[in-house]
């Protein structure tokens, strides 16, 4: 029996991404615009937690808690088509005290709901064009919600310490 051994170097395999915060299922508009409105989210106050599955079995863009604790949900449109093959978005009012949608300047505000907040996102910061009306939660939705916002920023922060990220204490954590 003759064996033969590959020349080139075996690569080293990791169990954790690179980058265990992106999970590459968004387009580089969607990202530009999220990076944005995280900015102004972040400015207000806010924490941000991207690509959140919900108990539904939906998966939210961007869930924003605000520092009253109010729970906001920002869905990315990154063109008409986008918006026009989406229709799922009527469920996320469920699990959010304001729905908002987000874009960027090239697509027509006029597309989206009057009954929903609006986002206009450059990258590098973003404004809310038309505030998002409320309609809090029932208090068993929104215990379920916390839960699952704490376990799954627990599980990802986890996952980029373990990935060698730097993480930030933030204010009001024991140093």
């Amino acid at each position: 029996m003759n064996i033969r051994w590959h020349s080139a170097a075996m690569p080293i395999v990791s169990p954790f991404s690179l980058n265990p915060l992106v999970d590459g299922r968004q387009s580089g508009r969607a990202m530009v615009i999220r990076r944005g409105v995280q900015r102004l989210l972040l400015q207000m106050g806010a924490h941000v937690l991207p690509e959140l599955s919900l108990a539904s079995g939906r998966r939210a863009d961007l869930v924003a808690m605000t520092r009253k604790g109010d729970i906001w949900i920002i869905e990315i449109k990154s063109s008409v088509e986008d918006f026009r093959v989406d229709r799922k978005w009527p469920e996320y009012r469920f699990h959010s005290d304001r729905f908002f949608f987000a874009t960027h300047p090239d697509v027509p505000a006029g597309i989206f709901p009057e009954e929903c907040g609006f986002i206009v996102s450059d990258g590098y910061g973003a404004e809310i064009l038309r505030d998002a009306p409320e309609h809090r939660m029932p208090g068993a939705t929104r215990k379920a919600l916390m839960l699952r916002i704490a376990r799954a920023g627990a599980a990802r922060l986890t996952a980029a310490e373990m990935a060698g990220v730097a993480i930030p204490v933030l204010d009001g954590e024991s140093e």
